[in-house]
């Protein structure tokens, strides 16, 4: 094929962004992927009964119309024939066990008029204003290389503006648990309710570290961005980002399978697979698994042997299921207030989804799991037919391969197979159903997406963990797998690379930046031929 100056492995969300961004840059561009179609975990259809259009896996934009893709490409994707719907009013919700429904809305005088305490009214305040007077700098740093002098300009301004008490106190925050951050500020339940289970979305449970920074990252980003959803659905977001690359006049191999990173003298050239090739001139960025990229990418020796074995440890997450269902009617919640919630948790905050995650942990499927109620279609209506409805659910907390069914009722032995995968579908709706009386009578179809189909679709999703890796602390900011390589001019990019998992495109976003970046030299010309 021809040569080009970089090829983009892996045509997810950070792959799109980075192939984009070096085609604006000038730079000739290939970008690889064996899908049919472009996206990654992005990808949406009528999964279920015809009439009803489903994102089949994410869904949700707060990070990425939030995030630096969006800033610098946004306009043209619009341009392109991207629109989002969002909420104005109600933004998410929790529903406890025994029927309690906590609200959040876009507006936070709104959400903590639903505190019981005067007193978490005023911290959750102080906590979303506190968190918005140095957003900035925050964003700076989980957009920087930590590994590099980046990330000196965002800590000065976040010491400057808040001083070595504050620097200290997020410090702390990192390696504090969800749990133990929502107990230490708040003295109802209202907050670790609507909340903790967010953590979720991050790949980290109530207990792991660094939940104390991220909860009110949620928590600030939703009462700014609400939770976009593309109009039309997944499908719609591809389209954009199709005809952005073709603009840019990025080559777009689909269908194609990269078996090899192609070495001269040591330095990374291209890319090859069965019967084709395609040379690289300057850059090959892979969005791809540690384990893939060291492990079978790259020839045996290619890298220090520590970098390898590290790459093999690398940990997986917890897996998850997605279950989508098309209702003949409207949701029949118990609670009205819920029939114009986009996103609904089923949990009762950090202590049910503790012992949920704990159960998955141990290898048990859990016997009250969280459950994410997606209601993209009290967004945007055109997804189902007209007075219909449809449920995207995801479940967070499963094992890969489960040894055991925490409640004693499902049969595990064959492993996801059909008829536990309907086994466990039936659990979530019956979760769902007792807080919306008459669910199961509108059911006219249901897709479950188990682990074992998400590591088909996408190998990046080892055991079927979606966020790339574990974010546990160990595998998380700096140790989180790195951009750079030891081989020259190959670039690791995606999930497992900082900043982690996230619709946010940053990690590809970040390298591309950095290679475009004008040299010393090329900067020195700049300002003589000025």
């Amino acid at each position: 094929m021809d040569h080009v100056d970089a090829v983009v492995v892996g045509a997810g969300i950070n792959g799109m962004a980075a192939a984009a961004h070096l085609a604006g840059a000038g730079w000739s561009v290939a970008l690889v992927d064996d899908h049919p179609r472009i996206g990654g975990f992005v990808a949406g259809g009528e999964r279920t009964v015809p009439g009803y259009r489903h994102d089949t896996y994410s869904s949700w934009h707060p990070l990425f119309v939030t995030g630096p893709v969006y800033a610098d490409l946004g306009a043209d994707l619009h341009r392109h024939g991207l629109e989002y719907a969002n909420a104005d009013g109600p933004v998410t919700a929790t529903v406890s066990a025994d029927g309690a429904v906590t609200l959040a809305h876009r507006d936070v005088e709104a959400t903590v008029a639903g505190f019981a305490e005067p007193a978490d009214r005023d911290a959750y305040r102080a906590a979303i204003a506190r968190f918005g007077s140095h957003a900035a700098h925050l964003g700076g740093l989980l957009g920087s290389e930590l590994r590099s002098p980046g990330v000196l300009a965002p800590l000065f301004g976040l010491a400057r503006e808040g001083g070595r008490r504050e620097v200290a106190a997020y410090a702390r925050e990192a390696v504090t648990s969800g749990r133990a951050w929502l107990r230490t500020h708040f003295r109802g339940p209202e907050v670790d309710r609507l909340w903790a289970p967010w953590l979720l979305h991050a790949g980290l449970a109530p207990d792991s570290a660094s939940g104390g920074l991220m909860v009110p990252v949620f928590a600030a980003t939703l009462h700014a961005a609400g939770l976009p959803v593309v109009v039309g659905g997944a499908g719609n977001f591809l389209t954009a980002w199709e005809r952005l690359l073709a603009e840019r006049g990025v080559a777009v191999h689909t269908d194609r399978r990269v078996d090899r990173v192609v070495l001269r003298d040591g330095v990374a050239a291209g890319v090859a697979g069965e019967g084709w090739s395609i040379p690289a001139g300057r850059a090959v960025l892979a969005s791809v698994a540690p384990r893939a990229l060291y492990g079978s990418l790259l020839p045996p020796g290619a890298v220090p042997a520590g970098v390898a074995e590290d790459a093999a440890r690398f940990r997986p997450g917890r897996a998850a299921v997605q279950v989508h269902v098309a209702l003949s009617g409207p949701v029949p919640w118990r609670d009205p207030a819920l029939g114009a919630v986009p996103l609904v948790h089923l949990s009762d905050g950090s202590s049910s989804t503790a012992i949920a995650c704990a159960e998955a942990e141990a290898g048990l499927l859990p016997r009250h799991p969280t459950v994410v109620v997606g209601q993209q279609h009290v967004l945007d209506p055109s997804r189902v037919p007209a007075g219909a409805a449809a449920l995207w659910l995801q479940l967070q907390e499963v094992p890969f391969a489960p040894a055991g069914d925490a409640a004693g009722e499902l049969d595990v032995s064959a492993g996801w197979d059909a008829g536990l995968a309907r086994g466990y579908a039936d659990r979530v709706l019956d979760r769902v159903a007792a807080h919306a009386p008459g669910l199961r009578d509108l059911v006219v179809g249901v897709d479950v997406i188990t682990p074992v189909d998400l590591a088909a679709y996408n190998p990046n999703a080892v055991a079927g963990d979606p966020y790339g890796g574990s974010a546990e602390l160990d595998q998380n900011f700096l140790w989180r797998s790195s951009h750079a390589t030891p081989v020259p001019r190959l670039w690791h990019i995606g999930a497992s690379t900082h900043p982690g998992p996230g619709l946010g495109g940053a990690s590809g976003h970040l390298v591309a930046r950095r290679l475009a970046a004008p040299t010393p030299r090329e900067r020195v010309r700049r300002v003589i031929g000025s």
